[in-house]
């Protein structure tokens, strides 16, 4: 039985006073719900902790609304619009190449030109044996099929097509391999009589990988989708001898045979975009939906290039998926103006259905030209997006990764109820490729206060938007002015957003990081700011966000790093900017050269603590240790019991860290859940996992910059949770206070470089 619930998403995810919002609310728990605002303070429901605060905040949402079902129409596909030109085809052929990947999930749509209303048109698919089909659909029930019978061979290449000759009456289909080698099955023909009068339907929209249902070209619902690659499809005037089809599936429209042709569908133009792009004299040109997968390799690709803008003939091809999603399309149920002297920092639509509710998070930036705070806490939405609905359940080693009996909440629950709502970064889609574009137009049921990570430490079990909240909770105990900006405001706005703030603050885990974020955190520090890591493993993975879509980003998880799938090969560029992906630290940027740490190692059972060094005692960080006479810090939190867990970072001068960087302190204790990261390793051997490897430390790291700036890094994703122990009076607490406290004083940091002495 279906579990009830109330959950929704908004337009946007940071906006300023005054701005208007909008809500998208689906409800299956009450026939009402009431909607209120709220400001975020603490989203942790540990009763160890400062407890769970949320202001309410009075606006125009307060209000009880009536409730109803929306539903998600995920799985992608291209639509072309109706068009005159299929109109007027009487006989007609259409082929293209396909790489399936679930051949026998059931019956998959290739290319149809159909009208659901009147259960007719024409439809080439993938049937429920995996074999190649055709249908003709005439409006009144008539209806022929015919299949190869032969199973398409997954995740292999192959042509197919289909003929309907009006004149003799006859469909006919062919499958065959299309391989360099010359292996695998061989060709296929098949036909069969018409004995009816068919003809396409008038004003029917073609669509690829996928059959329209409804809606609009814009907003189609689509049924039967297709699981794999499609390459060159084409569509024809007349019957295609098996000549044409060979002069048809080369990249360039061939001049004799050009009348012939009535759409040349090219995937290879316009990856980074939506459009697709016909190159006959029609110029039928088509809309992805749903951001099926593009910079996707050919069956032409060879592997001599490996990115799409240096041969795009060799990525013409388009991998669709049948849980795709970009944006759920639900109706609005809610739109005001956030109240006009509202104040920044995090925010929520708080909703509540019966027993049932949901709180959807925002964050409210300044406006231009308000008065800008002097602290500047950076909400990682990237790295909120990245982990967007993961989902535990079918995750085969979060119970080896975690070291415990995974506990499941509703919101697992419901995320594996309900795949149409889109998974993380870190699934794998329904056919085993790996996911790589991720959307906030949709519900994320694990990007809510108060929810309960499976893969947090013991204890209060928070990661990512929730630990977040540990800080918030902070800044309001001390009184500290700040600001709230996301990533996403940080993307578009770079260095001239940071240079407005003395000093800017990280989460927990500000892990994913486009270029722009990259040059303007880096332009910040380099400038004089001064920048205050509070979490681990950050600025680790590339990616980028969509030129034009807004809210979506895309990650290529190519090694060697710490990653649940793998890129292919040859797919590792990503399509939204063409820049290849991976870590950071592939590209010659590593985390230690922009934090001074870098990803070290990762477990989720118990945190440890720091041990202070002797760096600790020099007169540069004596602000830092003002009032903290004590050798251990951080024996204590809600994050698994210490400072230093969850994902640590340790400092590495080969990698960047500067040679006058201070090491304060470092961890000690970490269990065997403690692995090295892939990264720091050529050869895998026994001793990978502390205690026995010594570098798996978190490093809590001061340096200045030769701008008058610095950075304190922490290096550890657990460090926010021990803020509030002993009611926020405790050396966690203490020190990230000095350290904020001397960031905002404008006097310049000095540092002889040249006689800079042991960091150690």
């Amino acid at each position: 039985m279906a579990l009830p619930y109330i959950t929704g998403y908004l337009d946007k995810i940071s906006v300023t006073r005054g701005e208007q919002l909008k809500v998208m609310v689906s409800c299956t728990a009450a026939s009402q719900f009431r909607a209120s605002l709220v400001r975020t303070i603490c989203g942790d429901l540990n009763p160890e902790g400062p407890g769970f605060r949320e202001i309410e905040i009075p606006s125009d949402a307060d209000g009880v609304y009536p409730a109803r079902e929306q539903v998600c129409n995920a799985g992608s596909c291209v639509v072309v619009a109706p068009n005159e030109r299929f109109d007027a085809l009487s006989s007609f052929s259409v082929q293209m190449h396909i790489w399936p990947t679930t051949p026998l999930k059931g019956e998959q749509a290739l290319l149809c030109i159909w009208d659901e209303a009147s259960k007719s048109g024409f439809r080439l698919v993938i049937d429920a044996n995996g074999a190649l089909a055709a249908h003709c659909s005439k409006a009144g029930g008539d209806s022929v099929s015919i299949a190869t019978d032969m199973p398409l061979m997954e995740r292999q290449w192959h042509l197919v097509a289909a003929s309907y000759d009006a004149q003799e009456a006859i469909l006919s289909i062919r499958q065959e391999p299309y391989s360099r080698t010359g292996a695998g099955e061989r060709p296929v023909l098949a036909r069969t009589p018409v004995s009816f009068d068919f003809g396409l339907p008038k004003a029917a929209a073609l669509t690829l990988a996928a059959r329209m249902t409804g809606g609009t070209p814009d907003a189609p619902r689509t049924a039967d989708h297709f699981n794999g690659k499609i390459e060159k499809p084409r569509l024809l005037d007349g019957v295609a001898s098996r000549l044409d089809m060979e002069k048809f599936r080369g990249e360039a429209l061939p001049a004799d045979v050009a009348a012939q042709c009535v759409a040349f569908w090219d995937f290879s133009v316009g990856i980074d975009g939506e459009r697709v792009t016909d190159r006959s004299r029609h110029r039928l040109h088509g809309t992805t939906i749903n951001l099926p997968a593009r910079g996707m390799t050919g069956s032409n690709w060879t592997g001599e290039d490996v990115s799409w803008r240096a041969a795009p003939a060799h990525y013409g091809a388009i991998h669709f998926h049948d849980d795709d999603i970009y944006d759920a399309r639900w109706e609005a149920d809610i739109a005001f103006d956030l109240p006009s002297d509202i104040k920044s920092g995090f925010y929520a639509i708080r909703l509540i259905a019966g027993d049932d509710e949901d709180r959807i998070p925002f964050f409210v930036k300044p406006r231009q030209g308000d008065r800008r705070a002097p602290i500047c806490l950076v909400a990682s939405t990237a790295t909120y997006l990245a982990y967007a609905n993961l989902n535990p359940v079918p995750f085969p080693i979060a119970e080896l990764l975690s070291s415990r009996v995974i506990v499941l909440h509703k919101a697992n629950l419901l995320i594996d109820e309900h795949p149409e709502w889109g998974p993380s970064l870190y699934d794998v889609h329904s056919d085993g490729s790996g996911v790589c574009y991720s959307s906030r137009l949709r519900p994320i049921l694990n990007f809510r206060p108060g929810y309960i990570s499976s893969f947090g430490a013991k204890g209060s079990n928070l990661r990512e938007f929730n630990a977040d909240t540990h800080i918030t909770d902070w800044l309001e105990s001390q009184g500290l002015d700040y600001d709230v900006v996301t990533d996403d405001d940080l993307h578009a706005e770079g260095f001239r957003l940071l240079s407005q703030y003395a000093t800017v603050v990280t989460g927990s885990h500000p892990e994913y990081f486009s270029a722009e974020m990259w040059e303007a955190t880096k332009s910040y520090v380099d400038a004089g700011g001064r920048l205050a890591v509070l979490g681990g493993n950050g600025f680790y993975w590339r990616i980028a966000y969509h030129p034009v879509l807004p809210g979506v980003m895309e990650v290529r998880r190519n090694g060697p790093a710490i990653r649940t799938w793998e890129t292919q090969p040859g797919e590792e560029f990503h399509s939204f900017d063409g820049k290849r992906g991976g870590l950071w630290r592939a590209h010659g940027r590593p985390p230690q050269s922009i934090g001074g740490v870098g990803f070290i190692s990762e477990g989720f059972d118990l945190s440890a603590f720091y041990r202070r060094t002797a760096a600790s005692e020099d007169p540069r960080a004596a602000f830092i240790f003002d009032g903290v006479d004590d050798e251990i810090i951080g024996d204590f939190g809600l994050q698994g019991g210490g400072a230093a867990g969850i994902e640590i970072d340790h400092a590495d001068t080969s990698l960047g860290t500067p040679v006058h960087a201070l090491i304060l302190a470092s961890s000690e204790g970490h269990t065997e859940a403690f692995r090295l990261v892939n990264e720091e390793m050529s050869i895998t051997v026994p001793t990978v996992t502390a205690p026995v490897e010594a570098r798996i430390q978190a490093d809590m790291v001061f340096f200045e910059t030769a701008g008058g700036g610095a950075v304190f890094n922490v290096g550890s994703i657990a460090w926010p949770g021990s803020l509030s122990h002993n009611n926020y009076d405790n050396n966690i607490s203490r020190i990230t206070g000095n350290v904020l406290r001397r960031f905002v004083d404008p006097t310049p940091f000095v540092h002889n470089w040249l006689t800079a002495g042991d960091n150690k």
